[in-house]
């Protein structure tokens, strides 16, 4: 699914140079479960902006099913996110003003899909986060979980082949976060999906099959557990 080749990622702070990734070479296998870990500002949601396309590297490669996102058009990059990649994070991003139901119809309107199919995939996605019944509801009267399961929705309802979330469990309590993580880690065994989770948590990285770690722009493969 992906290949990335020496990937550097450099940003100026004033008259300092920061290099957020340093020569990162991976490869992301077609249905992988991998969490990266790392602690702050050690290079963990630059990748995944990498991943994603929302950032371009100062060198190296990304290559998704082959295509290297870097060498893309910014039209190219926005069809490929809005086709291809879905994103959940940690702010789950929802609008205020819109229902749930609403919230999942916005992953849908660049791709100029009708009205009547936008509502029924919606529909179905919540269905399958277990808020099936919650589709009328505004975010402010959900709880945080049910927040963050209709933004994995969102994610979702594009049926991509790749989902990307950054700290989705970050502001979520204990019981809660496992609630996520068992939907997370089942829509993954259900759907086949290619799925990269970046986490300071130890116990969310430890459900996954594989785990790297980036700490000061390097990456390294942990064992599995």
């Amino acid at each position: 699914m992906y290949q990335i080749d020496d990937l550097t990622k450099t940003y100026r702070q004033g008259k300092r140079v920061v290099r957020a990734l340093k020569d990162v070479s991976l490869t992301i296998g077609d249905g992988e479960l991998v969490a990266v870990q790392g602690p702050t500002g050690g290079g963990k949601s630059t990748l995944l902006q990498m991943l994603g396309g929302l950032d371009r590297p100062t060198s190296g490669t990304v290559k998704l099913d082959g295509k290297d996102l870097a060498g893309m058009s910014d039209t190219q990059l926005t069809a490929a996110r809005a086709e291809t990649i879905g994103f959940v994070f940690q702010n789950f991003n929802l609008i205020p003003t819109l229902t749930a139901l609403e919230n999942v119809e916005t992953a849908l309107v660049p791709s100029k899909i009708a009205r009547q199919s936008r509502t029924a995939r919606a529909l179905a996605a919540l269905d399958s986060v277990g808020l099936g019944d919650r589709g009328d509801h505004l975010p402010g009267e959900l709880s945080g979980g049910q927040q963050q399961r209709v933004a994995i929705a969102r994610a979702l309802v594009k049926n991509p082949k790749v989902l990307l979330a950054d700290e989705p469990t970050g502001n979520l309590d204990e019981e809660t976060r496992d609630e996520i993580v068992d939907l997370m880690v089942g829509l993954w065994k259900e759907q086949g999906l290619t799925v990269v989770l970046v986490t300071h948590d130890s116990v969310v990285a430890a459900r996954t099959p594989r785990r790297l770690r980036i700490a000061k722009g390097a990456m390294k493969e942990l064992p599995p557990r």
